[in-house]
């Protein structure tokens, strides 16, 4: 947590395979999002705490961008959920290690069930990972796939247009 660079790369999962035996831990998050010009505001309630963050527009194909998180009090994160347009996503975020990094899979649910997605955060831009074998087709840089886009067209509206082992 803090600010800098953020360079992660996402992925859709296999739905036959199953990642969550593998988790070494899981949580429910829901999160809204505050208008802003030129940047990403999101509001972040995850168990017990609250989130502030701010992402500047993406580089590289979607792969970097600035990103600034602080920790908030409970309280202060449900008083701003207020000040979020209309809607929240809906999720449980597993954290799944494979070799030296953690992937965090999202497994979404209301009107983006059925979606399921990967991140790995990377240090740079051509930092080698392992590729577990629930990891399908690459979406970084992908807009349809931003949380923030999912708010306004959820998954629900275009899943028909996925692969079917990704619906």
């Amino acid at each position: 947590m803090g600010s800098g660079m953020e360079i992660e790369r996402k992925f859709l999962v296999h739905k036959d395979i199953d990642f969550k035996q593998r988790a070494i831990s899981s949580s429910r998050i829901r999160q809204g999002y505050i208008r802003a010009e030129g940047a990403t505001v999101r509001i972040r309630l995850r168990g017990e705490k609250g989130y502030l963050t701010i992402k500047g527009p993406s580089s590289n194909g979607g792969m970097s961008r600035y990103e600034f998180e602080k920790e908030i009090s409970f309280e202060e994160a449900t008083q701003l959920m207020r000040l979020c347009g209309p809607g929240q996503i809906d999720k449980t975020r597993y954290l799944v290690p494979v070799g030296e990094h953690v992937f965090e899979v999202d497994e979404f649910h209301g009107d983006n069930e059925g979606l399921l997605m990967a991140e790995v955060e990377l240090h740079d831009e051509l930092e080698d990972y392992e590729h577990p074998d629930f990891l399908g087709m690459e979406v970084t840089g992908d807009r349809r796939f931003y949380n923030s886009h999912l708010l306004k067209y959820p998954f629900v509206i275009w899943r028909a247009t996925l692969p079917e082992e990704y619906r």
